[in-house]
């Protein structure tokens, strides 16, 4: 897949995309989801916390997560995932041994905006 098949966005675009830094204050198994999957409880500071669902398992283990920077997109629609109510997307690669997380380098602040 190259660039070209996808549209050009503008700045306006790109904006309307919430995407912040947040660390992972909870994480507990979801066993009724279909997929190997965590319900991730982030803090995202001015933007309070949020929970979700994320099919990360593969790689993750609940210690792996808890006090771990994450990268998410917070002005999704919340979304119904069996039993759980997912209010943000957990950003990763997705790779055939499982999805990767996005990294933050350093710390930043919870709620920090990706520029």
């Amino acid at each position: 897949m190259s660039a070209a098949n996808h549209p050009e966005i503008s700045w306006a675009d790109f904006e309307k995309v919430l995407v912040v830094a947040g660390t992972v204050t909870r994480v507990e198994p979801f066993p009724e989801a279909r997929k190997p999957a965590w319900k991730v409880w982030v803090d995202f500071g001015p933007y309070g916390e949020k929970k979700t669902s994320a099919q990360i398992a593969a790689l993750y283990q609940a210690g792996d997560l808890l006090g771990r920077q994450v990268v998410g997109v917070i002005n999704f629609p919340e979304k119904q995932i069996g039993p759980f109510r997912s209010q943000f997307l957990l950003t990763g690669f997705p790779t055939d041994e499982g999805v990767v997380l996005t990294a933050v380098e350093r710390p930043v602040p919870n709620g920090t905006r990706l520029a």
